[in-house]
């Protein structure tokens, strides 16, 4: 597999994205430009540090390069005050200083986390992003969203921090179970489904030989996505307008996350696919899209082994109106209006805060008495 890289323009604060199979054998030569002392921290999950923690020190210790390393509960709840307080105060005891360099070593949870320590810490410390998940690689780990949740919503405190580089290495994902692959899947259909129907239909044919382990399927698709937001990030940093085209099925699907209590009962794929589903439902309903547009993405859903449905979510779930509250706090609401992603076809989406929200209702009202 030939290596490649994607850069994200943003002045000072560009990087690149390093994609390639065994990349993290070669570590040092994707750090050493970046270290001002040969020292770096990093923090991982216990899943991760159990898995490939010894491949990733093994390759800091022959560059040359010291290290010391804390590992966090595995899981969405890690995403808080306390862990983010117990990071910061290691880093502290480690004297990482403002020009040394702070490892995520694992997925969105890690990377969002690390990237929020590491804003905050001495008020910015550089970070690298070594994403472990096909979630953090195509979705997470690029464009600079840090932070972590609240119980009134996911993702609501936090800062824009640019990483200095992502480290993609492909090989980590086979280690990943079938459930997590497929649920980070979600974010790769998502940017065919929100501005690229060429690779939607590219999708539909191979992402059943990319869950198999096709690794230069899943390179590819891993590139193009990543392409597709660093543009995005590009033009639009902090989410004054196109990046918002990113959040497609967030909306929905972090009230799910949400009324789920950030469990594993519902992974944040998992929730961005059901809400995707749910998105071009409501385009549908509204007389935006074609009817056959929700058909064809549950239909890719179904074809991949995803969830699709709130039927397919276990346990109990609040009704129509404790849902619509629940996506009432997200960080997309405006003048006290929730803005959804819509679409007018595959491809073609675009934000919009004046939906009709009892079409909405009747939406979720509809979705929760299939699960009866």
């Amino acid at each position: 597999m030939k290596n490649s890289a994607v850069h994200v323009e943003l002045g000072a604060r560009s990087y690149d994205i390093e994609i390639g199979l065994g990349l993290i054998d070669r570590l040092g030569d994707y750090l050493g430009d970046l270290l001002h002392r040969p020292r770096v921290a990093i923090l991982t999950d216990e899943t991760v540090a159990g898995l490939h923690q010894d491949g990733l020190t093994a390759a800091l210790d022959q560059a040359g390069i010291r290290w010391s390393i804390k590992a966090l509960p595995a899981g969405e709840a890690t995403k808080s005050w306390t862990y983010l307080q117990q990071s910061v105060e290691w880093l502290l005891s480690e004297q990482i200083e403002r020009d040394d360099l702070i490892i995520a070593f694992g997925g969105g949870v890690i990377g969002d986390l690390t990237g929020f320590a590491a804003a905050v810490l001495r008020r910015g410390v550089r970070f690298v992003q070594i994403p472990t998940t096909l979630l953090a690689q195509v979705d997470s780990s690029v464009g600079g969203k840090t932070g972590i949740n609240s119980p009134h919503g996911k993702n609501l405190i936090g800062a824009f921090a640019q990483p200095a580089r992502v480290i993609i290495d492909v090989g980590l994902l086979n280690t990943l179970s079938p459930r997590d692959f497929i649920a980070g899947y979600g974010e790769v259909a998502k940017y065919g489904l929100l501005g690229d129907a060429e690779f939607f239909a590219w999708l539909e044919e191979n992402g059943p030989k990319m869950a198999a382990g096709d690794m230069e399927l899943r390179a590819r698709a891993i590139r193009h996505s990543c392409q597709m937001k660093a543009d995005i990030v590009a033009r639009d940093e902090t989410e004054r307008g196109d990046r918002a085209l990113l959040n497609l099925g967030h909306t929905f699907g972090h009230a799910l996350e949400a009324a789920t209590g950030y469990s594993d009962r519902l992974l944040h794929g998992e929730g961005v696919a059901i809400g995707m589903a749910l998105a071009f439902e409501t385009s549908m309903r509204a007389g935006l899209c074609p009817q056959e547009c929700p058909s064809r993405v549950r239909a890719h859903l179904a074809a991949m082994g995803m969830r699709r449905d709130l039927s397919d979510i276990p346990g109990d779930l609040p009704d129509a109106d404790g849902l619509m509250a629940l996506m009432m706090q997200d960080k997309k609401v405006q003048a006290g209006r929730p803005r959804f992603i819509l679409a007018r076809d595959i491809g073609q989406t675009f934000v919009s805060a004046d939906v009709d929200l009892s079409l909405v209702k009747s939406v979720l009202q509809d979705a929760l008495a299939a699960r009866a």
